[in-house]
């Protein structure tokens, strides 16, 4: 298949395009300026020089491909609209990567009970409303195949152009500039997870054979924010990881960032991915950061 993505150069796009070219697909990837497309020309995508804002581009790319991978930008409704466009009336499909913020809520460090499986309907913080109706919208058009992989946390090293995830690398970020891994309030918020060569899999997979209108969580396994600090603290020799409040919390990752991504809790479990035969093989982030994490 020849497979059009957005964000080539990214962390999960970089993965998604090392494993479609392994499975022998064509990829063309959207990338920004000419240093990004020697970038990922070295890693085997046809580089496509572009923007989320040239419309016109991205309807004529998703028109000529076989397929679509939007994983540059979970909210920016102008590109994932051109991209329905270009796709519809083929039938083809257009996986749509959003993120479990979605159902992240306000915990800033407290526990959670609430766990949200794929038919739970959610409410989403005024921050991701937005995204919650482009998802609805890639599920909903008619024409195509429209498929949403809803990821949490993503962990691990991408086999693509060099790039991280957010949330690993912002708390190993603060933890070596300070001198102290930290974590929001008591740290026993929890977010399920998923390693990103895991993630890449699905995507793979979904572009064969998910039904249009699917809605799938991406995850396979569970921590708390705590967990996750203190095995960053281990990894870098820093002693006991430390609870941080939540106003200096914010005054460095944001309020976003510190809010909705490192002091919420997002507690998710997916099963459609399982009958697609998704059989992923990372389980535990926290061994991940002990062993792996540079």
């Amino acid at each position: 298949m020849r497979i059009f993505l957005t964000g080539a150069n990214g962390f999960i796009g970089g993965a998604v395009a090392s494993a479609l070219t392994a499975e022998g697909h064509t990829v063309r990837g959207l990338v920004r300026d000419q240093s990004k497309a020697i970038a990922v020309t070295e890693h085997g995508i046809q580089p496509v020089i572009g923007a989320l804002d040239d419309t016109a581009l991205l309807q004529n790319e998703a028109r000529a491909s076989d397929g679509v991978v939007n994983a540059a930008n979970s909210d920016h409704y102008g590109a994932v609209k051109a991209l329905v466009s270009g796709l519809t009336g083929s039938d083809k499909p257009l996986v749509h990567t959003s993120g479990t913020s979605v159902v992240a809520d306000r915990a800033m460090g407290e526990p959670s009970d609430q766990i949200f499986h794929e038919e739970t309907s959610i409410q989403p913080e005024p921050e991701r409303v937005a995204r919650a109706a482009i998802d609805q919208m890639v599920r909903n058009a008619a024409g195509i195949r429209g498929i949403v992989l809803c990821n949490s946390m993503i962990y691990g090293s991408t086999p693509g152009v060099a790039a991280q995830s957010v949330q690993v690398p912002a708390l190993a970020q603060q933890a070596r500039v300070s001198g102290i891994a930290r974590y929001i309030g008591r740290g026993l918020n929890r977010w399920s997870n998923v390693h990103i060569a895991d993630a890449a899999s699905l995507y793979s997979l979904a572009i064969a054979k998910a039904p249009a209108g699917s809605f799938m969580y991406v995850e396979n396994g569970e921590e708390t924010l705590r967990g996750i600090v203190e095995a960053i603290a281990k990894r870098l020799d820093l002693g006991s990881a430390q609870p941080w409040a939540a106003e200096l919390a914010i005054t460095t990752w944001g309020m976003e960032k510190a809010t909705l991504s490192l002091g919420s809790n997002s507690r998710v479990r997916g099963k459609l991915a399982t009958e697609l035969s998704w059989k992923p093989k990372h389980r535990s982030i926290t061994e991940w950061i002990m062993r792996e994490m540079v």
